[in-house]
Parts: C-alpha cells; sequence; structure tokens
C-alpha cells in the first residue's frame, strides 16, 4: 500500500510538472495563461497522456529515487528526450504554439521532473546525517575514492537500515584530494591512515579497491590494522562490473587478503577433461587436501571415485558430505592403509582406478621427528606400495602431493617426502605407460594441524600464542589453490615432473599471529600476548621451492613452474626403500642415518 501511495503521489507531481511547465512556457513565448489553455486544452491531455505512457514504460515509477545515481539520472533523460520529440510534434498542429515553445516546455519540464525525482535522495540524505549525529553510529572511513568507494557512501546515506556514517575518504590519487564524492572530504593517503582513524574517532574501516593488486591491498589493510579498526573489504571487480556492489556483498577481511599476491586462478572446467568418465582413486581422502580434491572431482562427472583413508572418521566426513550434495555420483568409500600391500593391490585390481591422487601421508614435523620409523612406513614404503600398484595395473596418471620441505630437507618428514618424489621419478621409467607427476607446494592455510587453526584456538584460550622464532617464514596458500595446483598438474602430466608453485614472498609467522590477533579484534601484547618458545626439531627458518640442480622451466600458468627430473640410479634407490623398510619395523635407531645416505642434502636435527 506505501508503494501503491508513494506512485500515485509521484504521478500527481509529475502532472502539476507538466502543467506548471505549460503555462510557465506561455509566458516565456510571449501568450497569455488563458489564451494558451484555451487553445491547446487538448494538447496539454495528449502531452499529459504520452507523459505517463513514457514515464511507465521505462520505468521511472518503479525506481527508488534516494538511491538514484547516474543509472536512473540517464533513465530520467532518455523519457524527457521522448517526451521532446512529443512536444515538437504537438507544436505542429494549428495552434498559437511555435517550434520555440516545444524547447521551452521541455526544459521546464526537464528541472521540475530532476528536481521532483532526486530531491528525495537529498532530502533523506540531510536527514540520514542529522540521525547519524543524534545517535551512536559507527563512524567510517573510506579507503578508496573510484566508483566501489562512491557506491557504498551513497548507500550508507540514504538507507535507513544502516547505522553507519561515512566521515572522510583516503586516497593516494593526489588529484582527488580535498575533492568530495557524495559529499564526503577525501582528505589524505592511505598511509595516514592511522592519524585520520584517531582524529576521526573511527570506528570501521571500508578498503573499497576491487581492482587494485594484492600485494598492494595486504600492505594497505596491514596498515589499516594498526588502528583497531573492524576492517572490511570490498568484493572483486566483478561486482564492480555487474552493478552487483553494495554493503552487504562486503566481507570482513579474512587471513587470506594478507597473502600479498595474487590467487593461483585455474579454468578447472577447461583442464578437467580428463577426470570425466574415469574412475578415480584418492588415498588420503578424508585429509583437508584430499577432501578437497574430492569435492572437486565429483563436480567433474568421474565414472567412479574412489576415497580411500586409514582414519575412518574423516572419510565418513567426506563420504556424506558427497552424498548430499552430488547424489548421482558413482562413490566408493574404503578404510585402508597404504602401508598393506595386499589390500592395496586388491583395490587396484578390484576397482581398476586410471587415475590416482596420492595424498596419504604423515605431515606433522615435530611428530615425526620423534617417530622416524612411523614416516618410513607411512610416506616412503605406502608411496612406493601404491606407485607400484599403479603401474603394474596400468593406472594411466599417478600425482604425489608432496611439500617444499622436501627440497634440503631438515627433517624427517621432509627427507622422506623427497624420497617419495625420488620414487616418483624413477617409477616413471620402471612403467613407461603410466605418468607420474609430484605437487609440491608450501603450508596450506586451515588444513589440519596447521598455524592457522592453532592460533585461532589459542586466541580463543586467551593467549598467549605461541612462535618457535621471531624471523621464521613459510610460504603460504590456501586449500583451493593447492588443489587447482594438483589438478592442473595432474592435466599438465607427462610423467617424471615435479610441479611447483609460485607462492610469492614467504610470510613471518610472527607477523601472521599478529594478523590474527588484530583481525579478532583484539590488540596484540595487550589482550593476547605472543610467546616464543625457539625452533622445533628439524624445524627451519626459511623453506625453499627447488633444489639448486632442479632448475624451473614454465607452463601455461604463470604461476606453475616444473622442476626437471633428476638422473637417479634405479638400482641403488630401490634397494636402499628395502633396507629403510626393514629398519623401521625393526624399530632400528639410527634410521635417520639410513635415510641421509639416500638424501644427502637431508641435515640430521642432532638435538631431535
Amino acid at each position: 500500500m506505501k508503494k501503491i501511495l508513494k506512485t500515485i503521489a509521484l504521478i500527481f507531481i509529475d502532472f502539476l510538472s507538466i502543467t506548471l511547465a505549460w503555462i510557465l512556457s506561455f509566458l516565456c513565448v510571449g501568450i497569455t495563461v488563458r489564451e494558451g489553455l484555451s487553445a491547446t486544452w487538448f494538447l496539454l491531455l495528449i502531452d499529459v497522456v504520452a507523459m505517463y505512457l513514457v514515464f511507465v514504460l521505462l520505468g521511472l515509477y518503479n525506481n527508488i529515487w534516494k538511491y538514484a545515481g547516474i543509472k536512473e539520472g540517464l533513465n530520467v533523460m532518455e523519457s524527457l528526450l521522448i517526451m521532446t520529440g512529443v512536444h515538437f510534434l504537438l507544436s505542429i498542429f494549428p495552434t498559437p504554439l511555435s517550434s520555440l515553445w516545444a524547447f521551452v516546455v521541455s526544459f521546464i519540464f526537464l528541472i521540475f521532473v530532476l528536481a521532483s525525482r532526486f530531491l528525495t535522495g537529498y532530502i533523506n540524505t540531510i536527514f540520514s546525517q542529522g540521525r547519524a549525529k543524534r545517535h551512536d553510529y559507527k563512524r567510517v572511513i573510506i579507503i578508496g575514492g573510484g566508483d566501489a568507494g562512491a557506491v557504498l557512501i551513497r548507500e550508507m546515506k540514504t538507507s535507513d537500515k544502516m547505522n553507519l556514517d561515512p566521515v572522510c575518504i583516503l586516497d593516494d590519487d593526489e588529484n582527488k584530494l580535498g575533492q568530495s564524492i557524495n559529499g564526503v572530504k577525501v582528505v589524505g593517503q592511505t598511509s595516514d591512515v592511522v592519524t585520520f582513524a584517531r582524529l576521526y574517532q573511527a570506528d570501521e574501516i571500508i578498503v573499497a579497491m576491487p581492482s587494485v593488486s594484492e600485494k598492494i591491498k595486504s600492505k594497505i589493510i596491514a596498515k589499516c590494522q594498526e588502528t583497531g579498526c573492524k576492517i572490511m573489504t570490498v568484493p572483486g571487480v566483478y561486482q564492480m562490473a555487474t552493478g552487483k556492489l553494495n554493503y552487504s556483498s562486503v566481507k570482513e577481511v579474512s587471513i587470506t587478503d594478507l597473502l600479498g599476491r595474487e590467487p593461483v586462478n585455474v579454468n578447472l572446467d577447461e583442464i578437467m577433461g580428463y577426470i570425466e568418465n574415469k574412475v578415480i582413486l584418492v588415498t588420503g581422502g578424508g585429509g583437508s587436501i584430499g577432501s578437497e580434491l574430492c569435492r572437486q572431482i565429483a563436480k567433474h562427472n568421474p565414472k567412479q571415485l574412489i576415497i580411500l583413508d586409514v582414519y575412518e572418521n574423516n572419510a565418513y566426513d567426506i563420504q556424506q558430505e558427497l552424498i548430499r550434495h552430488c547424489p548421482d555420483l558413482n562413490l566408493e568409500t574404503l578404510i585402508a592403509s597404504v602401508r598393506d600391500s595386499v589390500k592395496i593391490n586388491d583395490v587396484f585390481e578390484k576397482y581398476k582406478p586410471q587415475i590416482v591422487f596420492h595424498a596419504a601421508a604423515n605431515k606433522h614435523v615435530p611428530l615425526m621427528e620423534h617417530s622416524p620409523n612411523e614416516a618410513i612406513k607411512n610416506n616412503v614404503s605406502g608411496t612406493y606400495k601404491v606407485a607400484e600398484a599403479a603401474g603394474k595395473n596400468g593406472v594411466e596418471r599417478f600425482i604425489l602431493i608432496s611439500t617444499d620441505k622436501a627440497v634440503n630437507p631438515t627433517n624427517i618428514m621432509g627427507a622422506t617426502k623427497r624420497i617419495c618424489e625420488m620414487i616418483i621419478q624413477t617409477m616413471n621409467k620402471v612403467h613407461p605407460d603410466t605418468n607420474y607427476v609430484a605437487v609440491r607446494f608450501g603450508n596450506v592455510l586451515g588444513s589440519n594441524g596447521s598455524v592457522i587453526p592453532l592460533f585461532r584456538r589459542q586466541i580463543a584460550e586467551g593467549g598467549p600464542i605461541t612462535v618457535t622464532h621471531k624471523d621464521i617464514v613459510r610460504f603460504f596458500m590456501t586449500i583451493p589453490e593447492a588443489v587447482s595446483l594438483v589438478l592442473q598438474a595432474g592435466a599438465y602430466a607427462k610423467g617424471g615432473e615435479i610441479f611447483v608453485l609460485d607462492m610469492g614472498e614467504q610470510i613471518r609467522i610472527y607477523d601472521l599471529a599478529i594478523n590474527m590477533i588484530r583481525l579478532s579484534g583484539l590488540e596484540p601484547f595487550k589482550d593476547i600476548d605472543i610467546k616464543v618458545t625457539g625452533l622445533r626439531p628439524g624445524e627451519k627458518l626459511y623453506e625453499e621451492k627447488l633444489m639448486d640442480e632442479e632448475g624451473m622451466t614454465k607452463t601455461a600458468n604463470d604461476l606453475i613452474f616444473i622442476g626437471k627430473p633428476l638422473e637417479i640410479d634405479e638400482k641403488n634407490l630401490f634397494d636402499k626403500i628395502t633396507e629403510l623398510y626393514n629398519a623401521a619395523y625393526q624399530e632400528v635407531d639410527n634410521i635417520k642415518e639410513l635415510v641421509h645416505e639416500l638424501v644427502p642434502t637431508y641435515k640430521i636435527d642432532k638435538q631431535a
């Protein structure tokens, strides 16, 4: 009912506007009002009907004018241009009117219609500003004086459901300094955000820069975190291009916004043809990487997806998720250990997988330092048994999930993963019909046992956050990035390659801890302390992506590189693996020395 009354009121205002425009136009062209109306009343009636039809057809009564912007203004101008044509047609009738009258009435009508449309928005803005002063509204700083910032400011000022008051804009374009955008002034540059947050007593900061690079955005966000304000950010350029940007699409800053690099973008629809109608086996399918692999694979029409995991709870969780979201998927979930060669061979003979993603592994560095024999049993022996079964049963592609810790390893976990890579490259020669490749990447944000969940738990418990060294750095990537890399490696696989992601610059874990505290709305060292505990056994300050002798070649994806295959003595490798296998199951104490013989770049931590 309220909408109908508003529409009727607007139609009435338009009727008064066009009538008044006619009356004033008579005076402007030298005709008395009485003379003009008596001679043209029927033309006025035609004009009113034409106006109503044009405005209805072009949707001028459907817009919410307090949110009006350029699009609505152009809509009005289009309607008035059509009405100008109507006036010229009316001026040819035998009346005292002339062509000059058509210009005059159109101009006056233009003024009245624009005023009636945008006066509502202006009045609402005035009232909104008054409300912000009378009530406890949140004071907001906008970072970015472009289209995104302008859209958000207009919505804040016109919406009666938002308790946000934009107080100033910061932008690094010096030409914008001192100018106003929708009534809000550009007062300084982004580097001065701490000063202006204090000056304007800001409660919230919105980084409205969807087209800026991730590296620049991360630096701006890091600076904003020093203010103690809540930080929000707008989504990507897509929302701007489609006109879908509004405050409801603004999101809180997450830890991924601080990576400082562009995300790895892979068009999975283009590369996943090798998955379609194939039998896919994912070992370790219940883990962080394995389960995401299963999700992505399930969307691309495999003939059958086999999840294999020794941990039944994780396997059950991903099984039930896929049953809910992909009811037509041919899914098999198996509980088995990759150490069990009899079971593994039975799986390959029974299900005949065509593509294998091998994600099963022990990955926790400190735990494996104290249980090195288990790392050998699971990582080395497990990989060998699955890879050998794959070759014997005619698997097309075998993709190993590896780690940057395999490069010049200082811990047993990294050393075992390096042996796994050597197994893959050697198996590629032993079984030439199967393309064996490895994918090497850094720490995965949010994966099981990673630093992010640990920090979240420590913050929830009131601290302190524990960091092993103030200068320790790591490469980071998101789970979707890691999985997209693995899937693309499967598409690129020709055999023997080690795929490496360009993960940008390494991130200091100490800085990550500070950022996570601030993202939680708390102040480092005041609300949550950070405690440096010392490097753990086998832990090094930084990770490497390639060994010196590997080199790098580019792929079609600029962020993915290939380390060249190394010459490996096949007989020596398999003999050493047999020796390691026997030693691990005999629980010998010198297992690390045996690993060093096979991986000379492995630096044994004597304190472990």
